[in-house]
């Protein structure tokens, strides 16, 4: 059985160092942060290794996003039914 995960692709090219510090930098720009993952993830020009960090970072943002509402939430029922029913 073949370990798809070692199977090195040898028409990719390995994304550099500077690359991914221009890509860092991108992402430091307001506005722009929040298009560019998609457009590396989902759109057709960027390498392989490229797109699978977007889409694993987007699926982070997204739990992320979740945890943040369930936990807000609970504190906001929480506070909710302490000041129900009572009278000062």
């Amino acid at each position: 059985m073949e370990d798809n995960y070692n199977v090195v692709n040898k028409d990719q090219k390995v994304i550099s160092v500077k690359e991914w510090f221009i890509t860092m930098l991108i992402l430091m720009v307001p506005i722009v942060n929040l298009v560019m993952p998609f457009v590396w993830a989902f759109g057709g020009g960027s390498s392989a290794s490229k797109a699978n960090y977007f889409k694993a970072y987007l699926i982070m943002i997204l739990i992320s996003i979740i945890l943040v509402a369930l936990f807000w939430g609970t504190i906001f029922a929480f506070v909710a039914s302490q000041t129900i029913g009572r009278s000062y």
